[in-house]
């Protein structure tokens, strides 16, 4: 019987033509160097965002909120208050790229909240600013599109942290026989 070391020496060759390896790492790096710039698009919208709130009076964005007429005037003042930090928050943890998989679900999550709601409230008729960016930034067909894209970068760059967590696992976990 031969050792370990000397049988895994004797393999044969691994099949694989030397170009479809590197068209796949090539393919891996630019999923990585698209995810990043992803997450970091998406860190910049919040951070802007939760800027734009946050320099302006409380008050004001909790104006924004009562148009919608969906929270109760009970909840406008802490929601004013908490949202733009937490926006905040969420935009430096996606910059960090740590916890890349929950920030960017947090991200997905909140950008849907936004995005039904905005949806409601175009469809009832309501007449006001989205609140997105601040006051100033009516409700409408172009903030709709806006919105659903960045919906869309914050699900795909959800949907390729998550598996691109799973690679990585797949590709450190021991091989057993």
């Amino acid at each position: 019987m031969m050792p370990e070391s000397l049988a895994a020496n004797n393999a044969a060759p691994d099949p694989t033509p030397l170009s479809q390896t590197s068209q796949g790492s090539t393919r891996s790096r630019m999923a990585t160097r698209a995810l990043i710039a992803g997450r970091l698009i998406l860190a910049a919208i919040f951070v802007y965002a939760a800027y734009m709130k946050l320099k302006a009076p409380w008050i004001e964005f909790a104006g924004g909120l009562n148009a919608f007429e969906l929270l109760p005037d009970w909840a406008l003042e802490p929601v004013a208050r908490a949202l733009p930090w937490g926006e905040l928050l969420l935009g430096i943890g996606l910059i960090s790229g740590i916890w890349q998989r929950w920030f960017a679900l947090i991200a997905s999550l909140l950008l849907t909240l936004f995005f039904v709601v905005m949806v409601r409230s175009y469809v009832v008729g309501l007449k006001i600013d989205c609140g997105c960016f601040g006051p100033g930034d009516a409700l409408g067909p172009k903030t709709l599109a806006r919105d659903f894209s960045m919906l869309v970068l914050a699900v795909a760059v959800t949907i390729g942290s998550f598996r691109a967590r799973r690679r990585s696992r797949h590709k450190t976990e021991p091989v057993t026989a």
